[in-house]
């Protein structure tokens, strides 16, 4: 009769082996089996040479491995060493529904997947779960691949399963649940899971912020912010619901999302994270100097975090402030920080800033590789133009070689530039020309070469330009922007211009430029009270000479000249020589 004995743990380990000693422990116990006569007896080892038993599992079936047992264990294994996943798959799980062994089980389960089974994986997986129902990994198998297949109602009772068991780490259950659940695209669906299987932990802060997250996930803001303050209430010191709910509240109020995270850290001071997404947060509210404070504290506790470090750094150019900037951006040198070229491109910035010409040269010359590489050359020769040498700093743009079409493109770009801001807009108009002619469809130079045809009052080569460029990119807002505006600045087409202006907008709705070019063509158009909302707008979002000489013309058309003047004053004041700038005022003054 065959031998009750536990089945082997792991077939893909050894199996020719397990198989043989498996075959062996079978033979020995039906009887000796019959042998030449010249064999040698078997040798019988010392009980004291004999290895220790393994501890028994509880959850093994009582099972027999008989003959045919053995020959489909070696159907599939052979099978699966010789590339037939298919068949070993079938002949596994057809092993895990005949002996409920959970080891055959999970390599049944394994094998399903390999052959791209999901079907006979999700039925493995179910036998392994329920041949061992307090295994957490089968119960996760199981429950995970079921959502695959987007049959939730099993999924759930596994999910219950595993959450029930653990009563020592349910929390963090709570927190791996959405996890699973993001593989099932009905987001309510998933909701509504959640929801029943957080029930029965009312006091769990965890299983509410599971709901908070599976409602945001859903759509159901109101819904989110209820369960991540509830979970917030049950765990005050939990950084992870604090940020949660700032991240929730950012949404429709950022100043109410940055209060959140400034009274949570009055109470928590220490709390690096919270104090990082609120630095972030005044970033993105442009609230400078505020951000570097907040960085500065986390400096006071973190000196060498390089990140944070950066960032300081950063800021501090933000804030022109660039003494600082310069100390933190060589500190980060001393600290090896992993994007070298980056600060000293910076670096470079820096002292360009302070007119420290020798230096900026040095560091930019230093930026080896990378994306601050073209750049970097592209600035050491604006750094040769601005001490007088323009021929020195084109022949340095012609050494540079150029990896790509792009980065010649930039190459060509920059040269032409160099030669606009020494007022020579015909020499920058050939040098454009050229390079079309040798890159005849780059959407950069097309754009370049309209706006200098625009200088030397070509219109049919401006508009021409921009309509080949709009061919070639319809996603080219400023393309669509540079037409509109040039047809609204010379009053012609105004409907037209305005089309085409929205088209931009639509494309990139945060432009301020394209917000100016709208005001401006409404102001064309004689709806000033139209356009003054969205000049206000686009000069509130960026302070910029051309802007502000717009907005200064609709005030004062409006009978608001002393608004106009005020602006106009400021802008002045940074930029007194911006051609758009001083003509307006003049023309409007006399």
């Amino acid at each position: 009769m065959a031998s009750r004995i536990p089945l082997p743990s792991r077939f893909s380990a050894a199996p020719a082996a397990l198989i043989v000693a498996a075959a062996l422990a079978v033979a020995g116990c039906a009887g000796t089996p019959p042998r030449a006569a010249d064999a040698p007896a078997p040798v019988t080892k010392p009980a004291a040479a004999e290895a220790p038993a393994p501890a028994p599992r509880h959850d093994l079936p009582n099972l027999e491995l008989t003959r045919e047992l053995l020959y489909e264990f070696l159907v599939a294994e052979v099978a699966g060493q010789r590339g037939n996943l298919t068949l070993a798959a079938q002949a596994y799980a057809d092993l895990a529904r005949r002996t409920r062994d959970p080891r055959v089980a999970e390599r049944a389960t394994e094998m399903a997947l390999y052959a791209r089974m999901p079907e006979a994986a999700v039925e493995s997986a179910k036998v392994w779960a329920d041949a061992s129902p307090t295994n957490t990994r089968a119960l996760a198998t199981a429950s995970s691949l079921l959502i695959r297949l987007n049959r939730l109602d099993e999924a759930e009772a596994y999910l219950q399963r595993i959450l029930a068991g653990q009563s020592a780490n349910r929390g963090e259950g709570f927190l791996q649940l959405n996890s699973l659940l993001a593989n099932n695209p009905d987001k309510a669906t998933n909701l509504r899971v959640v929801q029943r299987l957080a029930q029965p932990y009312p006091e769990l802060a965890q299983a509410r912020f599971a709901i908070a997250q599976a409602a945001a996930g859903a759509g159901e803001d109101e819904l989110a912010l209820k369960e991540v303050r509830e979970a917030a209430r049950l765990a005050p010191d939990w950084e992870l619901a604090v940020l949660y709910e700032a991240s929730l509240l950012q949404k429709s109020s950022p100043t109410v999302a940055a209060d959140r995270l400034a009274g949570y850290l009055d109470s928590h001071p220490g709390s690096r994270e919270v104090r990082l997404a609120y630095a972030r947060m005044l970033v993105a509210g442009k609230k400078y100097p505020e951000a570097r404070g907040q960085f500065e504290q986390l400096l006071k506790t973190h000196p060498d975090n390089t990140d944070v470090l950066f960032s300081v750094a950063a800021l501090s150019m933000q804030l022109e402030d660039w003494g600082g900037a310069e100390a933190h951006l060589k500190r980060l040198l001393d600290l090896g920080y992993r994007d070298r070229n980056a600060v000293r491109f910076y670096l470079g910035q820096v002292s360009e800033e302070q007119q420290r010409w020798p230096d900026a040269l040095k560091w930019y010359a230093e930026v080896t590789r990378g994306e601050q590489f073209m750049p970097a050359q592209i600035r050491s020769a604006q750094v040769l133009s601005k001490q007088g040498d323009l021929d020195g700093a084109r022949k340095f743009l012609h050494n540079v070689n150029a990896a790509n079409t792009d980065q010649r493109a930039q190459l060509i770009s920059a040269e032409a530039q160099l030669l606009r801001e020494a007022n020579q807009p015909k020499a920058a108009f050939e040098v454009v020309e050229r390079g079309l002619g040798e890159l005849p469809n780059q959407p950069d130079l097309l754009y370049d070469y309209a706006m200098l045809a625009e200088k030397l009052d070509r219109v049919d080569l401006l508009e021409s330009s921009l309509r080949k460029l709009i061919q070639l990119k319809p996603d080219h807002a400023h393309a669509y922007n540079a037409l509109g505006y040039s047809l609204a600045d010379r009053n012609e087409r105004l409907d037209e211009a305005k089309e085409l202006i929205e088209t931009a907008l639509k494309l990139a709705p945060d432009d301020f430029f394209i917000i100016d070019s709208l005001g401006w063509v409404l102001y064309r158009q004689g709806k000033a009270e139209e356009a003054l909302k969205h000049l206000q707008r686009a000069y509130a979002g960026r302070p910029d000479p051309e802007i502000a000489a717009h907005l200064g013309e609709v005030l004062w058309v409006l009978g608001r000249g002393g608004e106009a003047q005020k602006i106009w004053d400021a802008a002045l004041a940074k930029t007194p020589s911006n051609d758009v700038l001083v003509r307006t005022v003049q023309r409007l003054k006399e």
